[in-house]
């Protein structure tokens, strides 16, 4: 299963403050933050995982977070 957010995580240092936070998802295989993209689109790549879950993740980060349809 695949699913996206639009986030404002911008910058590599971003990244690296929500990466603790993705990664201790078990149900995530893998993720990644397309930068450079206007609305920073984050992709998550697992198995049985909700969009709550993710952007809870990312606000536990001091990040915001929207699933994109």
């Amino acid at each position: 299963m695949k699913q996206q957010f639009k986030t404002n995580i911008n910058c590599g240092n971003c990244v690296k403050t929500v990466s603790p936070f993705l990664n201790k998802l078990e149900e995530v295989d893998e993720w990644k933050v397309d930068t450079d993209n206007p609305n920073k689109i984050l992709t998550v790549e697992g198995e049985d995982f909700t969009a709550e879950e993710i952007i809870s993740a990312i606000k536990e980060a001091g990040y915001e977070g929207e699933r994109v349809a």
